[in-house]
């Protein structure tokens, strides 16, 4: 999936992203990816949740990847941090 059809869940208010999200496929993609990783994840589930019930009735899961990312620690080890990808489709 193409870079621009993905939208970034960070620590803003999630209606900010169900915006992004809704943006993306008014301007005619059919296909979205909305990524999280950690603290974020339980909003990017409420992204897709909310986009799908209330704003894009016709909008399905294509697809749900999770994995476990491995970033650089503050004191110089690593920390493992989960993360989340939410494909969805028209």
């Amino acid at each position: 999936m193409p870079e621009e059809n993905t939208v970034y869940i960070g620590k803003k208010p999630t209606m900010n992203y169900v915006l992004a999200v809704v943006s993306q496929l008014n301007t005619g993609c059919d296909n979205v990816c909305i990524k999280a990783r950690g603290r974020a994840i339980s909003r990017a589930v409420d992204v897709a949740e909310i986009v799908r019930r209330r704003f894009v009735q016709n909008l399905s899961y294509q697809d749900v990847k999770i994995a476990t990312e491995t970033l650089p620690g503050q004191d110089g080890g690593s920390a493992n941090v989960s993360s989340i990808e939410i494909y969805m489709k028209r």
